[in-house]
This record gives structure tokens, C-alpha cells and sequence, in this order.
């Protein structure tokens, strides 16, 4: 099952981040579709963890709502399988877990969720958990960027570097050369000194 729900009226004005909305529930999918979609997300909603997966592979989406208990492929593995993939590894996802299982938000942090929110929620509060969120990671992406061009930088310099040392390993082999070719020009031009016998 995907839908999607679109932003509406002001909500625009904004750059739209897209949210992958996860639960086995058909109600709270669309509920927390509805409410997001207003709030000015762009809203893909999924039934189960492996149909999370198949459409985080196929596109690209800012964050993942996921729900920790599901039948068939839980909230916990899917979220193993985006946090082992190399393209997904970095993408920000908050868990959704029941009030009242206080190891739940443990064990999902352990995995490797972003945040967590225990159900039911106030849609205010998810908002500024996902805002919070999408921020780190944007600044995470940012400092990514940096890293990656400080590194081109560096190995620019390194090859630049090595052919400065070959030009100057070649310099100073001529130099030697016409040292050497000096010394003889040198020695070639002192006149014989030898004594004449009487």
C-alpha cells in the first residue's frame, strides 16, 4: 500500500521534505498521513517493513516514521537493514513504540534510531522531533560535504606534492650531471706542471 498525501496551502512555501510513514495499522497510517501532510510533509505511506525497504531503495525520502512492532519483518529489522545498507546508512529514523514497553525505546535507539516517540503521541510534539531531526541531519550531510572536499583537497596537494619531488629528483640529477662535467671541463684545462730533466 503506498499513498501518498501532498502539502497543502501555505505549508508550501518551504522546501518540501518527503517522510516515509510506517505502521501495520491502515488507521494510523492514515491519520499520521493526514496530520503530516498538513503540517507541510510530503507523506509516502507503507504497510510493512519490507515494503519500507523496497521503497527506500527505489527513492529517496528525508526521513522514516517506523513503527516497532509489525507482523512479518519487524520495525527493529527493518531498521538493521537500513542502517546496514551503504546508501541508507545516515538516513534519519524516528521509531514509533508503545507507551507502555519502557525497554522499547532502548532497544530502538541501540539499533540505531535517530529519536523515538511512544504512542499515542501529541502531533505537535512529533513535529518538533522530526523537525529536530531533519536538522542534525542536515547538518550531519553538511559536515559530510566538507570532509569529502577537505579530502580531494589533500590528495591534490599529495599528488602535487610527489610531482614536485620527482621534478626536483630530476633537477637535481642534472644539476650533479653538469657538476660533474664542470670538474672535468676543471681539470682538463690545468696546464701540465711537470719539471723538464736538465
Amino acid at each position: 500500500m503506498v499513498t501518498t498525501t501532498a502539502p497543502t496551502g501555505d505549508s508550501r512555501r518551504r522546501a518540501t521534505r518527503t517522510i516515509l510513514v510506517v505502521d501495520d495499522s491502515r488507521t494510523s497510517l492514515h491519520v499520521i498521513g493526514g496530520r503530516l501532510g498538513a503540517m507541510g510533509y510530503m507523506v509516502v505511506l507503507a504497510q510493512s517493513g519490507r515494503e519500507a525497504l523496497d521503497l527506500i531503495s527505489g527513492r529517496g525520502f528525508d526521513l522514516v516514521l517506523l513503527d516497532m512492532v509489525m507482523p512479518g519483518m519487524s520495525g527493529l529489522e527493518a531498521l538493521g537493514e537500513i542502517r546496514t545498507a551503504p546508501d541508507t546508512a545516515d538516513l534519519p529514523v524516528i521509531m514509533i513504540t508503545a507507551l507502555n514497553d519502557p525497554h522499547g525505546a532502548v532497544a530502538a535507539l541501540a539499533a540505531g534510531a535517530d529519536d523515538h516517540l511512544a504512542k499515542p503521541f501529541d502531533f505537535g510534539v512529533l513535529q518538533a522531533r522530526i523537525e529536530r531531526t531533519l536538522e542534525r541531519a542536515g547538518r550531519i550531510a553538511e559536515l559530510k560535504r566538507t570532509v569529502a572536499a577537505l579530502d580531494a583537497r589533500i590528495a591534490a596537494r599529495a599528488i602535487e606534492l610527489g610531482e614536485t619531488r620527482s621534478e626536483l629528483a630530476v633537477t637535481r640529477a642534472d644539476c650533479a650531471r653538469l657538476q660533474g662535467s664542470v670538474d672535468m671541463r676543471a681539470v682538463l684545462a690545468v696546464p701540465f706542471s711537470g719539471t723538464s730533466a736538465a
